[in-house]
């Protein structure tokens, strides 16, 4: 089904693998006559084009690239925009697209969301943008249909942003990236890995997008072989997928940590534009005649079973029928982890489930950027047609990813089929991916067509006694499943004619209803303010020197952003960021805000001209010891604060909050035996902290240890990669060793300044 290289690949023709290896030099010689020069082959890649097009650095191993547009969703678009105009921006350079499909409900904080809306509004009037009401798309499947183009690059600040299926690299980003796009510097970055994705067959039917991507992601995303790469898909299996199936597997490409994606593009590409009256912004991409990858991905489609991604990350990937042949040892083994995703906090059961041999869920969702194409919803209603879903538990949503699908489901038939077995219809939302809608019953089990299953992002609060989880699944097994009213089954056990509905987009609504600037910007425009819209408080800059209290240690193999700032109904509070910053580790460490508030009255004194020891003085030792051996440390040369430990934080959601709330709370730094995103490592730089990075092993500190770090300052300035640091312990120092990996100068300047607003102040 799915093999990994060992290491680069050559495709020559777009139809011969052949290894890097001393066997292979020696076809490529027999075959072309001499051996291929591997850098210039790296240059026949579909991405090296566009990024070569897009850079303006004129250094093709350092790029700084421009992107054609940029996008955001309801719960972003306000701090970056906030933080734009505390930098200076007067009008978006580039088209800028916020959409409304994540505060959609407005259901919590009174006003709040809903404010929220209206001030994206007056901005895209004030500055020039594009306003998409709520309900009427979701993030990316609006730009699908409205922006994407052959060889373009789109930024979004939704990790998910992924439109190289039609020929787009698009990439997601933390907030502060797009400010530095909006005000007209650069995406400073190494020239990215470029691994392959060879595609052979055709899938099965019964077989969906979905589970082509849970395939791709169980086999990679442990071991890391595209983590920071772009992912470029390629091979004769390419032609056998629509483009609503090929949409289907790259939005997923995120949950392996790649960085981007393409495809090469055909006819079925072509005939998408078609379809949306945008003809011209189709592009023929294909590699050269010699192409060179970092690492190749065989995939045969025909091989490739319905699958299910088990609580709780969607690499805990099986086939249904593995599952459905071992349910209690997989089941039991899911438990056993989740103890550790937990942290024993709740009782966490899955085996309670299994009724006659066979698994019970309690609820489908079909919804979003993921599941809510219109291929989708048309195989679960061809699936459904003429049954019920019962009248148990099981319950079974449905959520077009536009209101033009939903329109075009409607004028074909597929939303009565669904409507009536008991399924219900919804508007375009992004609720069911991250915990503000569907939420499921205590110790329920939800089977999904979305993103992710992170624990609590169904929406149930760890710190209320509750847990629900999501098992990930395409839309064709989850119709399946409703129609054996809520027990698991694959869509290849049922012998279903599939209609094959052909797609009509009618535009009409957006023409209704989208606020479009045309690029033109309004400066008389008064920005409309929620009361609950705050701008950032006030940061130093970075000290001469620093003192950290360790206020969290996370042990887990990986820590999400989910749990660094949870989803769910923190997000009304987003654009406020010291109320935000109250869930910060929430579902986590509970205790972390309060540590954390405790080392920051100490810096608030600093900085006012205070006495540190007096507003923490559990500090006072800690200054006793140090200043026997740095006499000449005072309030001018010395700041405080705090910072985590975490084995690999930052997997999943691009949200900067999971930065910037540490960042406002007092945070200087995070340590890590890695980082799990480059976007995660991007959003602590923005907003003026260290990424520091310790060998995997035996930890140097314990939660609630003072760290004292001497002239870090002046290791930043001057590149240093060790930094000295000690661990502040019973009246001594304890020498231990920070690393830090490659900063560029501009990431330099940011964390010397404090943050990317001082660093655009001057």
């Amino acid at each position: 089904m799915i093999t990994l290289h060992d290491g680069g690949v050559f495709l020559l023709n777009q139809k011969e693998l052949i290894d890097d290896t001393a066997e292979g030099a020696k076809q490529l010689e027999a075959k072309l006559g001499s051996m291929p020069a591997k850098e210039e082959a790296r240059k026949q890649t579909i991405a090296y084009g566009i990024l070569e097009e897009h850079n303006t650095s004129g250094n093709m191993e350092k790029l700084q690239i421009k992107f054609d547009k940029l996008t955001s969703h309801d719960i972003t678009f306000v701090g970056i925009i906030q933080t734009a105009r505390a930098s200076g921006l007067e009008r978006f350079p580039v088209p800028y697209v916020l959409t409304n499909c994540h505060n959609s409900l407005c259901a919590v904080g009174g006003t709040i969301n809903e404010d929220d809306h209206i001030f994206g509004l007056t901005c895209a009037k004030k500055y020039g943008g594009v306003y998409v009401p709520p309900h009427q798309a979701v993030i990316h499947q609006f730009a699908r249909e409205m922006l994407a183009g052959g060889g373009k690059m789109i930024l979004g600040s939704d990790s998910h942003t992924r439109y190289g299926a039609l020929g787009t690299m698009a990439m997601g980003e933390g907030g502060p990236e797009l400010v530095k796009q909006l005000l007209s510097k650069t995406y400073d970055i190494n020239m990215p890995g470029v691994v392959g994705v060879y595609l052979t067959g055709k899938p099965a039917k019964g077989v969906g997008p979905q589970d082509v991507a849970l395939a791709i992601i169980g086999a990679v995303f442990a071991n890391g072989y595209v983590n920071n790469k772009v992912m470029e898909f390629i091979g004769d299996g390419v032609a056998s997928l629509s483009a609503d199936f090929r949409i289907g597997i790259d939005v997923m490409t995120t949950e392996t940590t790649c960085l981007s994606s393409i495809w090469k593009t055909d006819e079925a590409i072509r005939e998408f534009y078609e379809i949306h009256n945008r003809p011209e912004d189709y592009k023929e991409l294909a590699p050269g005649s010699v192409a060179y990858y970092d690492g190749m991905i065989e995939v045969d489609l025909g091989a490739v079973k319905p699958m299910i991604a088990m609580p709780f990350h969607p690499s805990n990937t099986y086939t249904i029928e593995e599952l459905n042949e071992n349910l209690e040892d997989i089941l039991a083994d899911v438990e056993k982890k989740a103890l550790v995703s937990l942290d024993g906090a709740v009782e966490y059961q899955l085996r309670d489930k299994i009724r006659d041999g066979r698994l019970y869920v309690e609820q489908g969702i079909i919804a979003g950027c993921a599941g809510g194409g219109f291929e989708n919803i048309c195989a679960a209603a061809d699936i459904l047609k003429g049954k019920s879903i019962g009248a148990d538990a099981f319950t079974l949503s449905v959520y077009p990813a536009s209101m033009p699908v939903y329109m075009e489901l409607v004028r074909n038939g597929a939303a009565a089929d669904l409507m009536a077995t008991g399924a219900v219809m919804k508007t375009a939302f992004c609720g069911p991916c991250f915990g503000a809608g569907d939420t499921p019953a205590n110790n329920a089990l939800s089977i999904r067509h979305s993103t992710r299953n992170f624990p609590n992002r169904e929406g149930s609060k760890l710190q209320s006694g509750q847990i629900s989880s999501v098992a990930l699944m395409d839309a064709r097994s989850i119709a399946a499943t409703a129609a054996n009213k809520g027990y698991l089954t694959p869509a290849t056990d049922l012998d279903v004619e599939y209609s094959g509905r052909k797609y009509h987009f009618d535009k009409t609504i957006y023409e209704n209803r989208v606020f479009d600037s045309k690029g033109v910007a309004d400066p008389s425009v008064e920005i409309q303010f929620g009361p609950n819209i705050k701008d950032w408080p006030e940061m130093s800059p970075l000290t001469d020197n620093l003192i950290l209290k360790v206020v969290s240690e996370i042990h887990d193999p990986v820590t999400t952003t989910d749990e660094l700032i949870p989803s769910g109904e923190t997000s009304s509070y987003r654009s406020n960021p010291l109320g935000l910053a109250e869930f910060a580790l929430s579902r986590k460490d509970p205790a972390y805000v309060g540590r954390a508030k405790e080392i920051q009255a100490a810096e608030k004194a600093r900085v006012n001209g205070e006495k540190p020891t007096e507003a923490c003085p559990e500090l006072k030792p800690v200054m006793e010891t140090l200043l026997k051996q740095y006499p000449h440390l005072n309030r001018s040369n010395i700041g405080f604060g705090s910072t985590i430990f975490a084995v690999k934080p930052g997997d999943g959601s691009a949200r900067e909050q999971a930065a910037s709330c540490q960042k406002v709370l007092g945070g200087w730094a995070n340590i890590a035996n890695e980082y799990a995103t480059k976007r995660y490592r991007s959003n602590l730089i923005n907003w003026g902290m260290l990424p520091f990075l310790i060998d995997e092993g035996e930890l140097p500190f314990r939660n609630l240890d003072y760290l004292f770090i001497p002239d870090i300052r002046k290791a930043i300035e001057e590149k240093a990669t060790e930094i000295p640091a000690y661990v502040v312990e019973k009246g001594d120092l304890r020498k231990i060793t920070l690393r830090m990996g490659e900063l560029t100068d501009d990431e330099r300047t940011i964390i010397l300044k404090g943050c990317l607003i001082n660093y655009y102040k001057g």
